[in-house]
């Protein structure tokens, strides 16, 4: 392994603001979110074990076909839920991304479980980073959330124009 050189994580990150930082070019992201297709959840079911005691009293791992089917509902909630992000609009167009997501998600209903071991958290943070969910994951992969400044401009004349309304719908009466 080659020793110095620059890393993805050294140095503080860059700061779209700033005046070193200014030349870098920042894919921007929708702050409304994507709205574009939702893919497939790309990995297979995972089965759930629980364990049981049997008679004899000794314990044995058992499939358990109704944890499994609700572990995979939270998948596929979370899946749907992630792909309304900024974020998605750049996974949509990078579809190798998609299953770093999908580790994402199931990591993350791991997490949410009782068994969790603290790799998993580390394993969730990493990805996390890896997708752009975070400040630091998004600055690391050239993104910024902007805003569209048509639309910013539009929702502002809407609500001039409505407060004008209501103005004229009152009369003025003196004395």
């Amino acid at each position: 392994m080659g020793s110095g050189g620059a890393r993805a994580r050294s140095g503080p990150p860059a700061n779209p603001f700033s005046a070193r930082s200014e030349g870098r070019e920042y894919v921007e992201l929708p702050a409304k979110g994507f709205k574009g297709y939702v893919p497939v959840f790309p990995l297979p079911k995972l089965d759930v074990y629980v364990t049981e005691l049997s008679d004899e009293g000794k314990p044995y791992r058992a499939l358990s076909t109704e944890l499994t089917e609700e572990t995979h509902r939270r998948e596929l909630a979370l899946w749907r839920r992630l792909w309304r992000y900024p974020q998605a609009s750049c996974w949509s167009r990078e579809k190798w991304r998609q299953d770093a997501v999908a580790h994402y998600v199931r990591v993350s209903v791991r997490v949410e479980g009782p068994e969790a071991k603290a790799a998993d958290v580390t394993a969730m943070l990493r990805l996390r980073d890896e997708i752009g969910l975070t400040p630091q994951g998004m600055s690391l992969n050239g993104w910024k959330v902007v805003e569209d400044e048509t639309a910013v401009k539009r929702a502002a004349k809407k609500s001039e124009s409505t407060a004008q309304e209501r103005r004229r719908r009152f009369d003025v009466v003196t004395g």
